[in-house]
């Protein structure tokens, strides 16, 4: 079968300019057509998403909002400057548990044990969390350190939202760190066993610094998951409408209020008021997602210069 055009030019060379009107070329605009669709289509959810809440919530913005604490209910005024605070502290405390514990069970994965049958059953282990619901973390967390009161006699607490929020980030860390390392090539770790450096070193000093792009794109992209989650925070963390004691510590072994769960609870009360902070705060915190998402894929374009 001959694969060449059947229309010649007057040398009786195969035609091989475009041809709108032959078949393959009608099919190929029109496939190309769908997808594009598709494209649109798939796209378009986050689209209304965030051009809604910025309808909803950016109109209130002001440094009120962003200074003052929350109104009690039925009055009106104040802001959500105490959530704020709060979100960034148990995510904080969240990304101080699961950024050690995560890297170091990537670099063993991917420096100790590559293909050992612990090492498979981690990476197992760790596909499996990545698919565990978030309240299930929350529920955990709840059971074993909230009612049992192991935290110097204290309940709910942001230290409890923390290790909640922590269970949420590991698979991503650990899985980020572990492909990133294995990104490096074996000739810089030979060259560096061979001029006698230790295994120890020669992770701190070369595999390390040589994958911090990828491993860092995934710890932005673990803390931009974990900021947002709601359900593991009212079983750990709860809510408080006052400002937390952080200076003392005495913040960290209390209930704290965070983004999340302030829209939660404002959202279904019945003053409007409260409804509009509830979108306000949708606003701030879908802000600062997207900021952590366009920070990793701006650590990821750094990484492939």
């Amino acid at each position: 079968m001959s694969f060449t055009s059947s229309r010649r030019t007057t040398d009786g060379l195969p035609d091989l300019s475009y041809q709108p009107r032959a078949a393959r070329n009608i099919g190929s605009r029109f496939l190309t057509v769908v997808a594009a669709l598709f494209s649109g289509i798939a796209v378009l959810p986050l689209v209304l998403v965030l051009g809604y809440v910025l309808i909803k919530g950016g109109s209130t913005l002001g440094l009120n909002l962003l200074t003052e604490l929350p109104p009690p209910p039925g009055l009106e005024g104040g802001g959500i400057a105490n959530a704020i605070v709060g979100t960034l502290v148990v995510t904080l405390v969240a990304a101080l548990i699961a950024i050690p514990v995560g890297v170091g069970g990537g670099i063993f994965l991917a420096e100790y044990s590559r293909s050992g049958w612990f090492a498979q059953f981690i990476r197992f282990g760790t596909n499996v969390l990545s698919g565990v619901p978030s309240i299930i973390a929350g529920v955990f967390i709840y059971g074993t350190i909230v009612t049992s009161r192991v935290l110097f006699g204290n309940a709910y607490s942001a230290l409890a939202g923390g290790m909640a929020l922590a269970i949420l980030m590991l698979p991503t860390v650990i899985k980020t760190t572990d492909e990133g390392l294995k990104l490096v090539t074996d000739d810089l770790r030979r060259a560096a066993l061979g001029i006698g450096a230790s295994r120890f070193v020669m992770i701190a000093r070369i595999t390390l610094p040589t994958a911090f792009t990828p491993i860092a794109t995934g710890v932005v992209l673990s803390i931009a998951r974990a900021a947002g989650e709601t359900a593991p925070l009212i079983f750990t963390a709860l809510f408080s409408p006052y400002w937390s004691d952080l200076v003392s510590g005495d913040g960290l072994l209390a209930p704290i209020a965070s983004l999340s769960v302030l829209i939660y609870n404002f959202a279904i009360m019945p003053y409007e008021f409260h409804n509009q902070l509830a979108w306000s705060a949708s606003f701030v915190l879908v802000a600062m997602i997207l900021f952590l998402n366009l920070l990793s894929r701006w650590l990821g374009r750094f990484a492939s210069r």
